[in-house]
């Protein structure tokens, strides 16, 4: 019985190592994107937007491992920090379609270090219990 639960940790915490990564990919984009914009490539604020939109739909999905992995008896921090991720991409999404770009731009490089900083926690041997 014991095994079977370490078993079901183990998978929660490859599941949110896919979810973390991948998201950390995807908002690794948006700098890129917004510079291409920014020097001139206009259809480049279309993928901006559409990476918007997948950035923050991940930041959300992120939130279910994490959850569960902590209730599983995991660390509680990839859950906190998803959280974080979550309620700033929200934010960031808002200032971006009110281009508000004094808010946005500084935000935007704040999550991505803390996306950063959760990708690398995570798959930091010590991530496990």
């Amino acid at each position: 019985m014991a095994e079977a639960a370490l078993t079901r940790g183990r998978t929660l915490l490859v599941v949110l190592r896919v979810v973390v990564t991948v998201h950390a990919v995807a908002i690794l984009g948006q700098p890129v994107f917004a510079g291409r914009y920014l020097i001139g490539d206009y259809d480049m604020l279309a993928l901006h937007e559409l990476g918007a939109n997948i950035v923050s739909t991940l930041a959300l999905v992120q939130l279910v491992p994490a959850a569960l992995y902590w209730w599983r008896g995991g660390v509680q921090w990839p859950f906190w920090a998803s959280l974080l991720l979550a309620g700033g991409e929200t934010a960031q999404y808002f200032a971006g379609q009110a281009g508000a770009l004094d808010l946005h731009i500084p935000l935007g490089v704040a999550l991505v270090a803390i996306a950063l900083g959760t990708l690398f926690g995570i798959w930091r041997t010590g991530a496990r219990r």
